[in-house]
């Protein structure tokens, strides 16, 4: 389905890191790999769907290597609401119909994990990895047109969760089921204990 509906991914790097001491947590070095997190993960992107354009959403600067496209927050300073409102609004300006969210600190996600989530329940708003019942909106695929209005309505009533675009979105929200193995390719690093543990 990603193949056939023009899709623009989206690596959220915009985070302050301040769990991590501040640092820009792509630029960690992936578990038994010599190459960084957003390095893994854009390979993993990549073999999932080739002919994606992959942009970077949010404060880039540490990032600027990498020559990719960039998005900014719209609104900027309100967290990752407007990181999400960036990448939809340029989905759209793209004429993508499909907008794949990723946060950059998944040293596990993987490219078969990525084609279920691109390619499943394809009339969804949104589709999302969940664990433990908890929906993940930055492990998710967005279906545009439904997806931007929904973000513009919670920021309108002063919203700045993910949650509760997804919220809006109701029954057009669908989870991922994952089997155990593939609930461990989407642990994120969060703290410095998460990268001790690799």
């Amino acid at each position: 389905m990603a193949e056939a509906a023009r899709l623009l991914v989206g690596i959220f790097v915009g985070g302050r890191g301040s769990r991590m001491g501040g640092v820009a947590k792509g630029l960690l070095q992936a578990p038994d790999s010599d190459t960084t997190l957003i390095q893994r993960l854009l390979g993993e992107v990549e073999s999932a769907a080739p002919s994606a354009e992959v942009v970077l959403v949010g404060d880039t600067t540490a990032y600027a290597a990498l020559g990719l496209r960039t998005v900014d927050d719209a609104p900027r300073g309100i967290g990752p609401l407007g990181g999400l409102l960036g990448l939809l609004l340029d989905a759209e300006q793209c004429g993508a119909e499909l907008a794949l969210a990723l946060a950059c600190d998944l040293p596990r996600l993987d490219a078969a994990l990525l084609s279920r989530l691109l390619n499943e329940a394809p009339d969804a708003s949104a589709l999302v990895v969940a664990q433990d019942g908890v929906r993940n909106p930055l492990i998710a695929r967005y279906r545009v047109a439904t997806a931007l209005p929904a973000a513009r309505a919670a920021l309108d009533a002063g919203k700045r969760s993910l949650q509760a675009v997804l919220d809006r979105l109701a029954d057009g929200v669908q989870a991922l089921p994952l089997t155990p193995a593939e609930s461990a390719l989407v642990d994120d690093w969060d703290y410095p204990e998460d990268v001790q543990r690799g």
